[in-house]
């Protein structure tokens, strides 16, 4: 990939590849890498030290395969390890290249979505442990009341193959009636974690038809947009091939599995060691 300058895509997992499957149909133009680092997934219940650390491991790999631009399409690495890596890091590495991660993307945005100005927060129990949503809308929406709720049993089924099955309705039910409980004013419901798009035909079930549901594909690859049309300078430097390049840090046999299903294309993926 010595001549490629692709725009990275970065997970712990498999989740980015839905945001990845927005960002293609979004700008096909362009070439992709992304990196699912599985074999030290998840990443969600690690420290934010761990985190950052495995997170530069692949951003640094990410450079080195000529990315100019990558994006951490994972809540947990854009909760734990994006600011220290922007602010700290990337400096040491090279001054023109790009970290981008889902949150600020989302947060700057979803204030406008919502008429109540009552958001719910579905995600991992890392990511709502963090604060990272309440916080960052607060910047943008200080007017908005932001609920989260933890799903704990969402990744765990959908990453089972799962998510079709009758079991995930009652997890979905009860998560879902439990969050709009604890806030009967919500109108907008964000997808906090780049898994669940999976199951939307199942929230949508459970979900009063007056309520939204968000998920960060379409609003993460709106903004890469933007931001490509904002920095001629660093869209220069991402090559327009239209390749896709998957890798990941753990058996290609089973991420191609998982992949193909995040994705809804078939992916076939190398190996690599970090």
């Amino acid at each position: 990939m010595a001549d490629l300058h692709p725009i990275g895509v970065f997970d712990s997992g498999y989740g980015g590849l839905t945001v990845l499957r927005s960002i293609v149909n979004k700008l096909p133009q362009y070439d992709y890498l992304y990196l699912g680092d599985n074999a030290r997934a998840p990443y969600g219940s690690r420290s934010f030290a761990t985190v950052h650390q495995y997170t530069l491991e692949c951003v640094r790999y990410f450079y080195k395969q000529g990315c100019k631009l990558v994006v951490l399409a994972c809540n947990t690495a854009s909760a734990k390890a994006l600011r220290t890596i922007q602010q700290n890091d990337l400096s040491s590495i090279d001054s023109s290249f790009r970290v981008l991660g889902v949150i600020r993307p989302t947060t700057e945005r979803i204030g406008n979505m919502s008429k109540s100005k009552h958001v719910g927060i579905l995600g991992t129990r890392g990511t709502v442990a963090s604060q990272s949503y309440p916080i960052e809308i607060e910047k943008f929406s200080p007017d908005v009341t932001v609920v989260q709720h933890a799903c704990p049993m969402w990744v765990p089924l959908i990453e089972n193959y799962e998510y079709n099955g009758g079991g995930v309705d009652y997890f979905i039910k009860r998560d879902i009636e439990e969050l709009l409980s604890e806030d009967p004013a919500i109108d907008t419901i964000l997808l906090a974690c780049t898994h669940y798009p999976i199951l939307m035909e199942k929230i949508r079930k459970y979900t009063p038809g007056n309520i939204q549901v968000l998920s960060q594909g379409e609003i993460v690859a709106n903004s890469l947009a933007d931001y490509l049309h904002r920095h001629p300078e660093i869209e220069r430097n991402c090559t327009k091939g239209g390749g896709r390049v998957f890798m990941t840090t753990d058996s290609t046999e089973d991420f191609d599995a998982h992949a193909s299903v995040f994705y809804e294309q078939p992916v076939k993926s190398m190996q690599v060691h970090i």
